[in-house]
Order: C-alpha cells, then sequence, then structure tokens
C-alpha cells in the first residue's frame, strides 16, 4: 500500500507535466531535451522519494531536481551533435516561447545563475524564499542576481522598439 508521501508524489507529478515542460523548455531550447529532462527527474524523484523530509517542501525539492537534470542535460550538449529541429516529427507539445523570441533570447544570454532565479521567479512564479531552497543559495544572494539580471534585460531592451 502506498504511504501518503508516495500519494501526494504522485499526485504532484501528474498534475504539474506541463509546468515541468515550460520550466525545462526555458532551460534547453529543445523539445525533445526537454521532455527528456521531465522524465529523468520524475524518475530521479520517485527513486529518492525517501529523501523528501518535508512534504510541504515538495515543490522545491522536485524544482531542483528537474534544474539538475536540465544542468546534466546541457554539459553534456558540448560533447553531442543534434540534429536539425527540422528534421524532427512535430509532437504533441508546442514551444512555448513566443514567435519573436526577443526577451526569451535575453533571459537566455544571462549568466547560468541569474538565468535559473529569473525563469524561476517569472517562468515558474517562484518567491524568493522558495528559489533559495531550489538553489540552495542564500536568499540574499538570490535577490542580487534576480535583480541584477533584470537591470541587464532592461539594458538590453532599451534599444528595442515595440510596433
Amino acid at each position: 500500500m502506498a504511504s501518503l508521501k508516495e500519494e501526494q508524489l504522485e499526485s504532484y507529478l501528474i498534475g504539474g507535466q506541463a509546468r515541468f515542460y515550460r520550466l525545462a523548455y526555458s532551460y534547453l531550447q529543445d523539445r525533445e531535451e526537454a521532455l527528456d529532462a521531465v522524465q529523468t527527474a520524475v524518475c530521479r524523484s520517485l527513486e529518492r522519494r525517501e529523501s523528501l523530509r518535508d512534504e510541504g517542501a515538495l515543490q522545491t525539492w522536485f524544482t531542483r531536481i528537474l534544474v539538475n537534470a536540465c544542468m546534466d542535460l546541457l554539459r553534456q550538449r558540448k560533447r553531442v551533435a543534434f540534429v536539425p529541429p527540422e528534421a524532427l516529427e512535430s509532437g504533441s507539445y508546442e514551444d512555448p516561447l513566443p514567435e519573436d523570441g526577443a526577451l526569451a533570447s535575453r533571459v537566455n544570454a544571462l549568466p547560468p545563475e541569474t538565468q535559473t532565479v529569473v525563469k524561476l521567479r517569472f517562468y515558474e512564479d517562484m518567491s524568493l524564499k522558495e528559489i533559495s531552497e531550489v538553489t540552495g543559495c542564500n536568499l540574499n544572494t538570490v535577490k542580487s542576481r534576480l535583480y541584477a539580471g533584470l537591470k541587464k534585460l532592461r539594458v538590453s531592451l532599451e534599444g528595442v522598439t515595440l510596433e
């Protein structure tokens, strides 16, 4: 019989699939890799469910696993040649970025630590405290990375005119 913790984890994993995919895609910019990262994170979370001490921290615990899975894939990219996206079949998942990609490309140009904080804050609507727990950084570090990232984004977007 499944414990309450296992049932909560299962329910969370099933209910958050689209959100997990969006976060993974924001890191990887590739549909297949994002799906792989989500699958890896789900498997890791199920394998390590006993390490979850506080059920209230389920979101931050799983987000940390997912972000680490994405970072692992990004590190592996340096050694792998990819098939162009045009050669892939279209699937049921759509790329969640706007067509022009102006803001998304500028967020992706930020340093990795800053990029993580910005994505978790605005793509996943996490609080600064939750981001601190996910990244393992001090709350003040998270704040400084967020505000530095926002300043860089503002400066880079000042030259862009909206039509």
